[in-house]
């Protein structure tokens, strides 16, 4: 039996859409409609409240952690066009860069692997996305990728900087030959994947199986496994799990699940073999799939629950 380690009590005064934890699970940071984001301290399953960021004139949506190795930096998204990027310094937290060029809605934030610089990739209800870099001297770059998605872009998740099956090279760091890639989901019912290209970036698939707004996308870790997965979520209340073996640019789908109702968001593990889910019908399920090639669902739990069960298949869910 999973048990539910710990519950944090936010002090959020409205809605709260976002949480993550850090590279290393010490700090929690949450989002909420009421415009300010909260961090706090989680060591030894005690919660202590750090500090609350406030720089925002909207809901924030979104949050994402960059790599320890560039210290502990945050970057939030809002409804009011905007993506900060919050830095800590000696135990204060401060507005490194803002960023504010779109024009609605920023909807998700997304770290790029930490091998390729400090890069963040946003995308926005203006349906386009940006890409906001620094080499480090405190000026920022930003490319913008117009007319992504028709209506407006919900999510964007980076590739891993490590080929399916690959493995490093003799220094332990650096990959070969690897593209910059990030998968994006959208209004307009498409997945696409980007890649960098004569420093610009440009559309290199799109994955068409939705019938419905596309709410989440997660591309998962490869080390160790022998192609490339990324997961989609959409109002249609479907799972898709695209894959790709790397021997062409054919990507295959398969419905992993149809919901009960509309699905949010997804998640890999960090060894990306097991995919969390969670939706308009309160609950979070684990997804892990078989050596036969199919997908159950190993724990699930409701809203409110303590616990969760173990051990239920797809046809046990529906």
């Amino acid at each position: 039996m999973v048990s539910v380690m710990n519950t944090i009590d936010t002090g959020h005064e409205d809605m709260i859409h976002d949480a993550q934890m850090d590279y290393y699970g010490v700090k929690l940071a949450t989002c909420s409609s009421d415009r300010s984001v909260k961090i706090f301290d989680v060591r030894n399953g005690q919660q202590t409240f750090v500090t609350a960021l406030t720089g925002h004139e909207g809901p924030v949506w979104q949050l994402a952690w960059a790599h320890p190795m560039f210290g502990n930096l945050l970057a939030s998204c809002s409804y009011d066009r905007k993506v900060i990027i919050w830095k800590e310094t000696n135990g204060k937290w401060d507005k490194l860069h803002e960023h504010s060029n779109h024009d609605s809605s920023v909807n998700s934030v997304s770290w790029a692997p930490h091998e390729f610089g400090l890069m963040l990739a946003c995308g926005s209800s203006d349906g386009s996305i940006s890409v906001i870099s620094t080499t480090g001297d405190g000026a920022w770059d930003y490319k913008k990728i117009p007319d992504a998605h028709t209506i407006g872009c919900n999510a964007v998740s980076w590739a891993p900087a490590i080929n399916p099956g690959a493995l490093l090279d003799q220094s332990g760091g650096s990959r070969q030959n690897v593209v910059k890639r990030f998968v994006s989901g959208g209004c307009d019912n498409i997945v696409k994947i980007w890649r960098e290209q004569d420093e610009r970036w440009v559309e290199e698939q799109k994955l068409e199986a939705h019938s419905d707004w596309v709410r989440d996308v997660a591309w998962a870790p490869s080390i160790g496994l022998p192609k490339s997965i990324i997961a989609s979520c959409s109002q249609d209340c479907r799972v898709i799990i695209w894959s790709n073996d790397g021997t062409s640019n054919n990507w295959t789908s398969k419905v992993l699940h149809k919901f009960n109702d509309v699905v949010w968001h997804v998640s890999w593990s960090v060894t990306g073999n097991i995919l969390a889910v969670s939706g308009g019908d309160n609950k979070v399920s684990l997804w892990k799939e078989t050596l036969e090639n199919q997908w159950v669902c190993v724990s699930d739990v409701n809203k409110g629950q303590g616990q969760l069960t173990e051990g239920q298949s797809s046809e046990q869910m529906s």
